[in-house]
């Protein structure tokens, strides 16, 4: 039977942080101690972000974490509720000078913030999983950027659909950034929010191997909670997905930051994302959370033996495929806008 435990720590940000950890896994396999971060970004502070993911980064390695992920766009900001100011045919200048902000908190990659995230995986000795507002030049993406225990960059994802309105905002990634790393502790990837809703992606990240699937998001429905405990048991892999908990006090009050359509019925303490972090085991089943209440650390061991043992029912890319009826091809290169022949042709005069 398992124990979870429940400990204070802490407050941050004006909500307890609270570590449920799971004590009841086979340590006759290898066992990996993972944390989901349920907590809100600081809007339009992106180094102020950074030191409060250094505190929750710092928190969970003293509860013996191998693995941290955070939710979704954690430096640089969910724009939740914001229109930027756009209708059909139509911007306004408050809703650019909203896009300057936002692009102004967005981070390089590489980047100063990046070889700061870097220093502190290596600093606590765990891999990490961040979400990140990633600008190019004047373009955004929603990013997850991975490191490992040593201090080193791995690479990223971007989210190859964004939502709604994110579509605005946010440019399309391409298939060059759907990777899976093979770590000391697992292969992992991550999808981002309602990617996760792609077959086709979900097949791809299956293909390359996936065993711990990180699910970083801005969705805190209950129906998320069928999502994710049905990835799990498909891919046969753990999965780790973690979102912000936010109030409305966590923005910037309005006129500033307006949520649309709902700013006059919300009070400083209104929840605006409820979080509902969670980790699913490779049957389904949830190991740790969900959590609803507030900032969480949401901690469970891995028994990685699970992924074999799923398998032996199930294996959606090995003896349970049919590539003879069913197959997928993803295009892996990266697609760009402008080729500069003259490069090439200076790179193909070297080697000569």
């Amino acid at each position: 039977m398992s124990l979870v435990t429940t400990t204070p720590t802490p407050t941050i940000n004006d909500g307890p942080i609270i570590a449920e950890v799971d004590m009841g896994s086979d340590f006759n396999a290898l066992t990996v101690r993972a944390t989901v971060i349920q907590a809100s970004t600081i809007f339009y502070d992106t180094p102020a972000t950074l030191d409060k993911a250094e505190r929750l980064l710092a928190e969970a390695a003293s509860y013996g974490a191998q693995l941290v992920v955070f939710p979704e766009a954690f430096i640089g900001g969910y724009p939740r509720g914001s229109g930027f100011g756009v209708s059909i045919g139509n911007r306004t200048a408050k809703g650019r000078e909203d896009f300057r902000k936002y692009h102004s908190a967005a981070i390089d990659v590489p980047g100063p913030e990046v070889d700061r995230l870097a220093a502190m995986a290596g600093k606590y000795k765990v891999h990490l999983v961040m979400g990140v507002i990633e600008k190019d030049g004047y373009t955004l993406y929603c990013t997850v950027l991975f490191f490992d225990s040593q201090g080193h960059y791995l690479g990223k994802h971007r989210k190859i659909m964004p939502t709604a309105l994110e579509r605005v905002i946010w440019g399309f990634g391409d298939g060059s950034t759907i990777p899976v790393f093979e770590t000391q502790i697992g292969k992992i990837g991550a999808a981002i929010c309602w990617e996760n809703k792609m077959p086709l992606l979900r097949t791809a990240m299956y293909a390359k191997g996936v065993e711990i699937y990180c699910a970083p998001t801005a969705d805190s429905r209950e129906l998320w909670q069928a999502s994710m405990a049905h990835i799990a048991h498909e891919g046969g892999c753990f999965v780790l997905s973690a979102n912000q908990f936010c109030r409305r006090k966590d923005y910037p009050p309005a006129p500033e930051y307006v949520f649309e359509g709902s700013e006059e019925d919300l009070t400083p303490d209104s929840v605006v994302c409820a979080g509902g972090s969670v980790i699913m085991s490779p049957s389904g089943a949830v190991l740790a959370g969900p959590n609803y209440e507030g900032e969480a650390l949401i901690t469970a061991d891995l028994d990685l033996g699970e992924i074999a043992r799923a398998k032996f029912d199930f294996d959606v890319v090995g003896h349970y495929a049919r590539p003879e009826v069913l197959s997928l091809i993803v295009k892996d290169h990266p697609t760009i806008p402008v080729t500069f022949t003259s490069a090439s042709t200076e790179t193909e005069e070297k080697t000569k």
